[in-house]
Parts: C-alpha cells; structure tokens; sequence
C-alpha cells in the first residue's frame, strides 16, 4: 500500500516560508490596487462608499428605531460573549488537573441553577419589548398622504401611484446595464458616480419629502422582496395577494434597495431606487408625468441641479464671508 507523502513542514525563517509571506504580500497589494479602481463613491447622495461597514445612514424615524434596536441586541450579545469568555478562562485556569487535581463533586447548587434560569428571561424581556414595539410601527401604518403600489416581475420592478389626482400613472422600472452608465449620466446631466453599477434605474420611484407614503406591494409571477435600507424598509412581494407598509422621508436624495427574496437566475439585477425631492418638485413632476413621463424626469433633474447650484453658491459665499 502506496503511503501518501507527507507535505514538508515550514521552519520559521526559512526560505518557504519568506517565499510564502512574500507571495502573500503581492496578493494584498494586487487586491488594494483592484479596489482602487472602483469608483471611491457610487452614490453621494445615498451615501453609499466602497468598503462601508454597518448600515446606510437613515433617513427616516423607522430606520432610526431599527438601527437602534440593533445597536442594543449588539450591547447584550457583546456583554453575554464575553461573560461566557471569562467563565471559560476561570474555569481552565482554577480548575484544570495541575490547579486542582481533586475535583468537587458537587451536584446541584440551587442559588445558580436560579440564576442562570431567571438572568436569560429577563434579558429575553429586554429584547421582547422593543422588538414587539418596533414590530407593531412597521404593520400599523399611520395616516397617509399618497400611495405607490410596487409591483415585482422577473426582473424588474412597476410602480402605481394610485391616488386619483394621478390618473393612473404607471411605469416600469429596469436596471441600467453597465455599459450604458456613462451615456445615462452623460444624458442626465451627472457624473457616473451617481449611476451606481447594480443600483441605479431607468425611471426611479418619484415622492416627496416628509410625506406619509403607503407602500403596497406585490408580485406578478414569483416571489420577490421590496428592500430599501435607508428608510427601514422590508416586505415580501407575493402573487395574488397585496401586502403594505409605509415610510417618511426626512432627506431629498436618490436611495437604493435590492429585491431582497432569491426570484431566478437574475435576482441580483432588480434594483429599486426611490429619489425624494421637494414638494414643490414632486406638484410639478406628478403632473407632468401624467403626460409625458420621460420630459417629467428631464424637468425634474434640471430644478434638482438648479437647486445643487444655488446651494453650492450660498455654501461658497457664506463660507468666504466667515474666512474673512
């Protein structure tokens, strides 16, 4: 019987071993150098960067209140690991063969046996009442001011404002492929930064800002998931039944979801994007797009730059009045 040849040990300071370090070092440095080719910022607006750790900054009261139920689950998970981790550290150091060669032979200790029964109810109740408040906001949805029905396919979301101002405005809304990024940008007036590979869409969701906005969503075909993280947003999009939840604005801006339910083989290509404007932006824009869609988008994008120049201009006055 042929014995498999063992793989030669590495000696520390040997040459294997700087061989290896070395070989590792080009690998870091070839994957820092691809990085940085990707654009440093997708989405200004959405806040969005290369390399982001923890969620996107919220821009509505349900998001504040998830990513504060986050931060307290993060505190008591913390605390109870390395609870654990100490126990286990006093348990090896006092109570190994060498520390203590002569165990107890303890069996029962009523005050612990307590103690560890009633400390993980009570921490269960912590997390509980939160979790059931915040459970309750999302499902009892407030008085509205419009409503936006979204509509999942395979693969690419349509929007419904069904209020009856709108005349039964519809549109369907498809990811921009990545080779016609530059010439959408180019077309609209922004840089390629702001047309996010994998995010952004021909016609985004258009509402406005501090509006109560009713989310009815459902699916034509398959399962999908309507997800937008800025605004705390999650919902399942299922065939033949119409699911809703709502949402609040706080921020203008351009904010980007994913479907979030696995749909086919392009699930990962039916982003959804929400742009936010200003009231008086979105009173022009609703009636415009009643009659023509793609002139409505055009006009909408020019009062948002206008807006961005006026502001960039009282930025720079105000600034170059405080320096002197």
């Amino acid at each position: 019987m042929r014995m498999p040849r063992r793989r030669p040990r590495l000696r520390e300071g040997s040459a294997d071993v700087k061989a290896v370090f070395k070989r590792l070092m080009h690998w870091a440095a070839a994957a820092a150098a691809t990085a940085g080719l990707v654009p440093a910022a997708m989405a200004e607006e959405a806040a969005i960067r290369n390399w982001q750790l923890g969620f996107q900054p919220s821009v509505s009261d349900m998001m504040d209140d998830i990513s504060w139920f986050n931060n307290l689950t993060l505190i008591i998970i913390t605390v109870i690991t390395l609870f654990v981790l100490a126990l286990l550290i006093l348990v090896m150091v006092r109570f190994n063969a060498k520390a203590n060669p002569v165990p107890s032979r303890t069996s029962h200790n009523t005050m612990i046996e307590v103690v560890w029964t009633v400390v993980p109810i009570l921490i269960l109740v912590v997390i509980a009442v939160p979790s059931f408040r915040l459970l309750y906001k999302q499902l009892e949805i407030p008085e509205y001011e419009m409503t936006v029905k979204a509509t999942g396919y395979q693969w690419y979301w349509g929007y419904e404002y069904t209020d009856e101002n709108m005349n039964e405005l519809y549109f369907d809304s498809y990811m921009i492929a990545d080779d016609e990024r530059a010439s959408v940008a180019e077309a609209r007036g922004v840089t390629v930064d702001e047309v996010p590979r994998l995010l952004a869409v021909d016609y985004d969701m258009v509402v406005p800002v501090d509006t109560t906005v009713r989310l009815q969503v459902t699916a034509a075909d398959v399962l999908h998931a309507f997800a937008m993280p800025a605004m705390g947003l999650k919902i399942d999009a299922i065939p033949g039944r119409l699911n809703e939840t709502w949402f609040r604005a706080r921020e203008t801006g351009v904010y980007y979801g994913q479907c979030s339910e696995l749909c086919g083989n392009l699930h990962a290509f039916m982003p959804i994007a929400i742009r936010v404007v200003t009231k008086e932006q979105y009173a022009q824009w609703s009636v415009a797009a009643q009659d023509d869609l793609d002139t409505a988008n055009e006009q909408l994008l020019a009062a948002i730059a206008a807006d961005r120049k006026v502001a960039a201009i009282t930025k720079d006055g105000t600034e170059a009045v405080a320096a002197n």
